[in-house]
């Protein structure tokens, strides 16, 4: 961003030397700037290491699904108006550095993202802490993402995002297009156990059976 405002600045002075057309050209020499995103705390971008055509920005695809994020379950349920299309494992935000409550869209995807952070750059690749895809959120700095360290699934161990397995980013980055909507709940409520379907292991059913004259119980354990 530094290097695009400083070329702007430079455009303007050159407009006052120059005709309009030079300051036209240098514009158009002005490199574009590629979609902001981050994992929360780190403030970091990711970049596609992909052509342009492949990072989809908001509003540019159609809209239907919605994704929702169940805090603490540490779970991501991916649904079709009400219907549950599948659930994935994921980690969320530390007790430092939480995941953010709320609802948001899908702003942009970016395969294959470059993990920028201050005085560091990791290209696309197994060391890559965004792993394979990159689903930012409408919410700057925040986004679903793959992740290098997968044996963090399933605990508060990012500094605010939503990290998944690559191979379930993969197949979520496929499922879902800019716009979708994401929802990022905090506390567990009756909505959320029906989507989930939390069941009490604890608890077994039991289901009567008759074996010639003498009845038999079985009970069978939720698993």
């Amino acid at each position: 961003m530094r290097r695009t405002e400083a070329g702007s600045h430079q455009v303007e002075r050159s407009s006052r030397r120059f005709s309009p057309w030079v300051a036209l050209a240098a514009i158009l020499l002005i490199p574009a700037t590629e979609p902001s995103a981050g994992t929360g705390g780190d403030k970091v971008e990711a970049k596609s290491a992909a052509p342009q055509s492949q990072a989809v920005a908001a509003g540019s695809e159609p809209q239907g699904r919605r994704i929702v994020i169940n805090i603490p379950d540490r779970k991501l349920a991916l649904m079709e108006g009400d219907r549950v299309i599948k659930i994935y494992p994921v980690a969320v935000g530390s007790g430092v550095s939480p995941s953010p409550r709320g609802n948001y869209t899908i702003a942009n995807r970016i395969p294959q993202p470059t993990y920028y952070a201050p005085g560091k750059v990791i290209l696309p690749g197994p060391a890559n802490p965004l792993g394979t895809r990159w689903l930012g959120l409408s919410l700057k700095g925040f986004g679903i993402h793959g992740t290098n360290e997968p044996r963090s699934i399933g605990k508060r161990a990012s500094h605010g995002c939503i990290r998944m397995r690559n191979a379930d980013v993969e197949e979520l980055f496929e499922l879902v297009r800019a716009g979708d909507s994401v929802e990022l709940h905090g506390a567990r409520t009756v909505e959320l156990a029906q989507i989930f379907r939390a069941q009490d292991p604890a608890r077994p059913k039991t289901q009567p059976r008759q074996v010639g004259a003498t009845p038999v119980v079985i009970a069978v354990a939720v698993p």
